[in-house]
């Protein structure tokens, strides 16, 4: 009743645990591949992201000494360049003191 090609039960959990094995190794490799995939996308985002907070930075910078010169119409450069520290300063104290206390909790 039995045939010789027929596998004993040893050897069919063998080569279930092979292939079990061997599936597991191929998801691993799989989802390494991917990680490493969507970790360039990040990196180069992230550099473009960057990239676009320094031309921010130079544009408020070019817009400071556009106001120095508005003002240097009607008033001396030194003073217009005092002015537009003095209201930067401020603005900076008052922003210190505010992430100082600490996010603001909306009422309900």
């Amino acid at each position: 009743m039995t045939q010789q090609t027929e596998k004993s039960a040893a050897e069919l959990v063998q080569q279930a645990s092979e292939q079990l094995s061997q599936l597991v190794r191929e998801e691993l490799r799989l989802a390494t591949a991917e990680m490493r995939e969507k970790g360039r996308r990040a990196g180069r985002g992230g550099g473009l992201y960057g990239g676009a907070a320094l031309v921010g930075v130079l544009a408020l910078q070019a817009l400071v000494a556009t106001v120095i010169a508005a003002l240097a119409l009607v008033l001396p450069v030194w003073a217009s360049a005092l002015i537009v520290t003095a209201v930067l300063a401020i603005t900076a104290a008052v922003l210190a003191g505010q992430g100082r206390r600490g996010p603001v909790r909306p009422r309900r």
